[in-house]
C-alpha cells in the first residue's frame, strides 16, 4: 500500500510526523514545488518524500490535508479516481447552504469521482496530530466514517499502524455528522481528544 499526503501546512506535516515515526514511506505534495518541499519533508524525516502533485497522486491512499475550498483543485488533477481510497482530512468552516445542504465529507465525495472516501484525522488540532499517540497507557483516538467498509477497514488499519485507536463511526452521514465541523455548527466529537486503553 502507498501513502500520500496532499497538502503541506500545520495538517499536512502533523501527518507527515506520524509517518516518520513509524518508519512510513509517504509522498507529500502540495502547490509549492517538490524542490522548496524538499528541506521540510527530510527535516521530518528519510521516509517523508517530496514530490510533484500527479506523481504523489500515483499512490494507492491519498490524504487530504488542503484548506478546504482546495480540494476541487486537487480532483481535478486525475481524470478518475478509480481504485483508489481519499481520507478527508479536512474541515470545511463553510456554512451548510455553500455544501448542498451535504455533510463536507459528501460534498467532497462528489469530486472525487470513482475514489472510495473516508473522514478520518480531522477531529484532532495540529499539535495533537503530531505528538506520540501513545499516551499514558493509551492510544489518542482517531474517528473514522465512510461509506464503503472496503476501504474504511484499511484506513482503520493505517491509523493503528500509526499508533492511534481507530474508532468506527459508521456511514458519512451518521459518523460524519458527529465529526463535522462547519460554520457556527460543530458535530458532538469534533476537537475531542479521547484515549483508548489496551484491553
Amino acid at each position: 500500500m502507498s501513502y500520500a499526503i496532499v497538502g503541506f501546512g500545520k495538517i499536512g506535516q502533523a501527518l507527515a510526523r506520524a509517518f516518520a515515526r513509524k518508519n512510513i514511506e509517504v509522498a507529500v505534495a502540495s502547490r509549492r514545488s517538490p524542490e522548496k518541499l524538499a528541506p521540510q519533508a527530510q527535516a521530518i524525516g528519510p521516509t517523508v518524500v517530496a514530490r510533484s502533485l500527479r506523481d504523489a497522486l500515483e499512490a494507492d491512499t491519498i490524504i487530504l490535508a488542503v484548506p478546504f475550498e482546495e480540494h476541487r483543485e486537487v480532483a481535478k488533477a486525475l481524470p478518475s479516481w478509480q481504485g483508489k481510497t481519499v481520507i478527508d482530512a479536512m474541515n470545511a468552516l463553510v456554512p451548510l447552504e455553500e455544501l448542498d445542504g451535504l455533510l463536507s465529507s459528501a460534498f467532497v465525495a462528489k469530486a472525487f469521482t470513482g475514489a472510495r472516501l473516508v473522514k478520518g484525522f480531522n477531529h484532532l488540532i495540529a499539535a495533537k496530530l503530531a505528538a506520540d499517540p501513545i499516551v499514558e497507557g493509551g492510544h489518542r483516538v482517531i474517528f473514522l466514517s465512510g461509506d464503503d467498509e472496503d476501504a474504511t477497514a484499511p484506513v482503520a488499519a493505517l491509523a493503528k499502524q500509526l499508533g492511534f485507536a481507530p474508532v468506527k463511526l459508521g456511514k458519512l452521514n451518521e459518523g460524519g455528522a458527529l465529526v463535522h465541523a462547519r460554520g457556527r455548527t460543530w458535530g458532538q466529537l469534533i476537537f475531542q481528544d479521547l484515549f483508548k486503553k489496551e484491553q
